[in-house]
């Protein structure tokens, strides 16, 4: 089975929409999507690798990771954890931050939602991502999204068949 990364732009509503199908149970997906162990083996583009300073999944919690690039540069992320029903969604506000959790108020913050699709012996997941304005839609995007989630997509397919 080809998993692909579908990747809609909707300059209209400022949303990108990501569905992407994996060949393993909602419940994988959902721990790989959920657990930093798993998180830290996926959640960046090649060549650099994510690492968790801090994590609280829960309502309330967030995560504070870093993208690590080979020369040792880190690049913050912070993911606040609005809504969760475990291993069918989450929703969560994600922003570029320092490494103590600042948000950056030059970049943009996006709402995640975060849908998991059993599909028997398989999964799909469609992540819809929301900005305030379309010009921060487009910083993103001239940032390489697209180019990173799949990579970092292909990275949790290659993943998941080892677990």
């Amino acid at each position: 089975m080809e998993n692909k990364t579908d990747f809609k732009v909707n300059k209209e509503n400022n949303t990108i929409t990501i569905q992407r199908k994996f060949s393993a149970s909602r419940q994988l997906v959902w721990d790989c999507y959920t657990k930093p162990t798993f998180l830290e083996q996926w959640f960046a583009p090649k060549p650099l690798t994510a690492k968790t300073k801090t994590i609280d999944f829960s309502e309330g919690g967030y995560w504070l990771y870093a993208m690590m690039e080979p020369n040792g540069t880190e690049h913050w992320g912070r993911t606040d954890f609005i809504e969760i029903k475990p291993i069918e969604f989450y929703k969560s506000l994600d922003g570029f931050c320092d490494e103590n959790g600042k948000i950056n108020p030059e970049m943009p913050r996006a709402k995640w939602y975060v849908k998991f699709i059993d599909l028997n012996e398989a999964s799909n997941v469609e992540t819809i991502i929301t900005y305030n304005t379309l010009k921060d839609l487009e910083t993103v995007i001239n940032m390489g999204m697209r180019e990173g989630l799949a990579s970092a997509l292909k990275r949790l397919d290659e993943l998941l068949t080892t677990l």
